[in-house]
């Protein structure tokens, strides 16, 4: 495990909010939630914990920005450092009593994702890594699966839904990588997608139109356990949400097939 000062704060952080999620998930059926957008529903449990993570995390490195899928862009003194926050990725699931959710806490300095935390306090599953230190689930080292045939690979995505997405673009994808592969997985949660792909529990993943906050500490996670991860179209994949990941080979026989489609 990593027990540096800068994971200890990030994972310190996630428990206590995951303390938090973990109860108001017995609770499902009880919370009270108001509609952001279509099918995008907000609970109040996602933004309690949103304002637990930017307490303890200010606290603890008190000039750096914060930017959370609830909260916006809070700047802060240190213009170099930014945490980047998804309190409570697939809220969905967590709203169907699904557990498969996670918290998922980014550092990223001058646009390059340093440190990354995903913990999905269902399971007690917790995901760390620092740039030079590796990649961690609980006491184990992660390493991305060395398969390089697309046919023996599983590959994780995400899947257009109502009032995001492009269906079309995203059909055409999925007719294209479906006959190459050994099969396709969706469970609604990219951050932890990530992880599992950093764990080869997915030999890839890839989607679209993503925020910071879903991909940044993922992206950490997969170059620290050997992987490859960014654009589909080779910008900047924190601006552009477009992610494709897995180790060297995969990564390059998605980009193949993808990139055409965009």
């Amino acid at each position: 495990m990593i027990s540096s000062a800068l994971i200890n704060v990030m994972v310190k952080a996630a428990r206590r909010a995951g303390r938090s999620l973990k109860r108001d998930f017995g609770e499902v059926e009880n919370l009270q939630v108001s509609l952001k957008g279509p099918a995008n529903f907000v609970s109040l449990a996602d933004k309690r914990a949103e304002e637990m993570l930017y307490d303890d995390l200010s606290k603890a490195r008190p000039g750096y920005g914060f930017i959370g899928e609830e909260g916006g862009n809070r700047e802060g003194s240190d213009k170099s450092h930014t945490w980047v926050v998804d309190p409570l990725d697939g809220t969905t699931n967590f709203l169907h009593g699904i557990p498969h959710f996670a918290i998922s806490i980014g550092l990223v300095r001058d646009d390059t994702p340093i440190a990354g935390v995903i913990y999905n306090p269902a399971n007690e599953e917790l995901y760390i890594a620092e740039r030079g230190k590796g990649a961690f689930l609980n006491d184990t080292r992660l390493r991305v699966a060395n398969r390089n045939q697309l046919h023996d690979c599983v590959i994780g995505c995400g899947l257009p839904h109502l009032g995001r997405g492009d269906f079309g673009q995203n059909q055409r994808e999925m007719a294209a990588l479906q006959p190459k592969v050994a099969g396709l997985r969706r469970f609604g949660t990219a951050s932890l997608d990530l992880a599992a792909v950093a764990a080869g529990r997915f030999d890839g993943f890839w989607e679209r139109n993503l925020s910071p906050w879903d991909i940044a500490a993922g992206i950490v996670m997969i170059r620290e356990a050997g992987g490859t991860v960014g654009d589909i179209n080779g910008g900047d994949v924190l601006k552009t949400g477009d992610i494709v990941a897995g180790n060297e080979v995969i990564h390059s026989a998605l980009v193949r097939i993808l990139k055409p489609l965009s």
